[in-house]
Protein backbone atom coordinates (compact mmCIF):
# COMPACT_ATOMS: atom_id res chain seq x y z
CA UNK A 1 0.00 0.00 0.00
CA UNK A 2 1.16 3.29 -1.04
CA UNK A 3 0.31 6.70 0.81
CA UNK A 4 0.85 9.30 -1.59
CA UNK A 5 0.50 13.18 -0.92
CA UNK A 6 1.63 16.38 -2.49
CA UNK A 7 2.25 16.87 -6.51
CA UNK A 8 3.16 13.43 -8.23
CA UNK A 9 6.18 13.43 -10.37
CA UNK A 10 7.42 16.61 -8.28
CA UNK A 11 11.24 16.18 -10.02
CA UNK A 12 10.40 15.49 -13.86
CA UNK A 13 7.77 18.50 -13.69
CA UNK A 14 10.36 20.66 -12.04
CA UNK A 15 12.67 20.26 -15.27
CA UNK A 16 9.90 22.18 -17.18
CA UNK A 17 10.66 25.55 -15.37
CA UNK A 18 12.93 27.78 -16.38
CA UNK A 19 14.63 30.48 -14.03
CA UNK A 20 13.81 34.10 -15.30
CA UNK A 21 12.04 32.78 -18.08
CA UNK A 22 8.73 31.06 -16.52
CA UNK A 23 6.22 32.92 -15.08
CA UNK A 24 3.10 32.45 -12.64
CA UNK A 25 1.10 30.73 -14.77
CA UNK A 26 3.55 28.64 -16.31
CA UNK A 27 4.16 27.63 -12.93
CA UNK A 28 0.53 26.90 -11.97
CA UNK A 29 -0.30 25.32 -15.22
CA UNK A 30 2.67 22.97 -14.82
CA UNK A 31 2.56 22.41 -11.06
CA UNK A 32 -0.94 23.52 -9.25
CA UNK A 33 -1.41 25.69 -6.11
CA UNK A 34 1.47 25.61 -3.90
CA UNK A 35 1.72 23.81 -0.99
CA UNK A 36 2.75 26.50 1.07
CA UNK A 37 3.58 30.30 0.41
CA UNK A 38 5.70 32.92 2.04
CA UNK A 39 6.36 36.63 1.52
CA UNK A 40 9.82 38.01 1.92
CA UNK A 41 11.10 40.57 -0.34
CA UNK A 42 10.08 37.95 -3.22
CA UNK A 43 7.29 35.43 -3.16
CA UNK A 44 8.56 32.09 -1.75
CA UNK A 45 6.71 29.26 -2.76
CA UNK A 46 6.88 25.44 -1.55
CA UNK A 47 5.64 22.33 -3.38
CA UNK A 48 6.09 18.91 -1.37
CA UNK A 49 6.15 15.13 -2.77
CA UNK A 50 6.04 12.26 -0.55
CA UNK A 51 5.60 8.67 -0.52
CA UNK A 52 4.91 6.11 2.06
CA UNK A 53 5.02 2.48 2.37
CA UNK A 54 4.09 0.16 4.93
CA UNK A 55 7.44 -2.04 5.93
CA UNK A 56 7.79 -5.64 6.52
CA UNK A 57 6.16 -7.43 8.67
CA UNK A 58 9.41 -7.62 11.57
CA UNK A 59 8.57 -3.56 12.25
CA UNK A 60 4.95 -4.19 12.80
CA UNK A 61 3.69 -2.62 9.31
CA UNK A 62 5.00 0.81 10.37
CA UNK A 63 4.88 3.52 7.42
CA UNK A 64 8.14 3.93 5.90
CA UNK A 65 8.84 6.94 3.60
CA UNK A 66 10.81 6.08 0.25
CA UNK A 67 10.22 9.43 -1.50
CA UNK A 68 10.35 12.61 -0.19
CA UNK A 69 10.88 15.84 -2.51
CA UNK A 70 10.87 19.24 -1.93
CA UNK A 71 10.90 21.91 -4.54
CA UNK A 72 11.53 26.33 -3.47
CA UNK A 73 10.54 28.67 -5.92
CA UNK A 74 11.75 32.20 -5.56
CA UNK A 75 9.05 34.68 -7.57
CA UNK A 76 9.89 38.31 -8.15
CA UNK A 77 7.34 40.70 -7.68
CA UNK A 78 7.16 41.25 -11.66
CA UNK A 79 5.90 37.18 -11.60
CA UNK A 80 9.20 36.10 -12.47
CA UNK A 81 10.80 32.86 -11.43
CA UNK A 82 14.48 33.97 -10.03
CA UNK A 83 15.09 30.84 -8.64
CA UNK A 84 14.64 27.28 -7.90
CA UNK A 85 16.11 24.75 -5.69
CA UNK A 86 14.87 20.93 -5.33
CA UNK A 87 15.61 18.77 -2.73
CA UNK A 88 15.25 15.04 -2.82
CA UNK A 89 15.43 12.55 0.47
CA UNK A 90 19.06 12.12 0.12
CA UNK A 91 19.81 15.92 0.66
CA UNK A 92 17.15 16.04 3.50
CA UNK A 93 19.45 14.31 5.17
CA UNK A 94 22.53 16.19 4.37
CA UNK A 95 20.97 19.46 6.26
CA UNK A 96 22.58 19.98 9.53
CA UNK A 97 20.93 21.27 12.09
CA UNK A 98 21.71 23.48 14.88
CA UNK A 99 21.34 21.97 18.35
CA UNK A 100 22.08 25.21 19.88
CA UNK A 101 19.31 26.79 22.24
CA UNK A 102 18.79 30.48 22.79
CA UNK A 103 18.38 31.97 26.21
CA UNK A 104 15.33 34.57 27.24
CA UNK A 105 16.69 38.29 28.18
CA UNK A 106 14.02 38.41 31.04
CA UNK A 107 15.15 38.35 34.31
CA UNK A 108 12.84 38.21 37.66
CA UNK A 109 13.55 41.63 38.55
CA UNK A 110 13.07 43.18 35.25
CA UNK A 111 10.07 45.52 34.01
CA UNK A 112 9.13 43.31 31.16
CA UNK A 113 9.16 40.21 33.46
CA UNK A 114 7.03 41.83 36.76
CA UNK A 115 4.07 43.39 34.20
CA UNK A 116 3.89 39.23 32.24
CA UNK A 117 3.47 37.86 35.99
CA UNK A 118 0.91 40.54 37.00
CA UNK A 119 -0.64 39.46 33.38
CA UNK A 120 -0.76 35.88 34.37
CA UNK A 121 -2.21 36.42 37.00
CA UNK A 122 -5.04 38.51 36.27
CA UNK A 123 -5.87 35.86 33.68
CA UNK A 124 -5.59 33.14 36.34
CA UNK A 125 -7.91 34.87 38.66
CA UNK A 126 -9.84 37.65 36.71
CA UNK A 127 -11.74 38.97 40.05
CA UNK A 128 -9.44 38.72 42.36
CA UNK A 129 -11.02 35.69 44.56
CA UNK A 130 -8.14 33.87 45.17
CA UNK A 131 -6.51 36.71 47.11
CA UNK A 132 -9.07 37.86 49.22
CA UNK A 133 -9.60 34.09 49.87
CA UNK A 134 -5.73 33.89 51.37
CA UNK A 135 -6.14 36.90 53.27
CA UNK A 136 -9.35 35.66 55.16
CA UNK A 137 -7.50 32.39 56.02
CA UNK A 138 -4.05 34.51 57.17
CA UNK A 139 -6.09 36.57 58.97
CA UNK A 140 -7.59 33.73 60.81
Amino acid sequence: MVKHHGVPFLEKKQKELTVNQSNINDIKKILGTPSTKSKFDNDIWIYIERKQTQSNLKSLGRMKIYKNDVLVLEINKMGILKKKDFYNKDDMEKIKLVEGTTSSGFKRNSFIYDFMSSMRQKINDPLGTRAKKRKEINQR
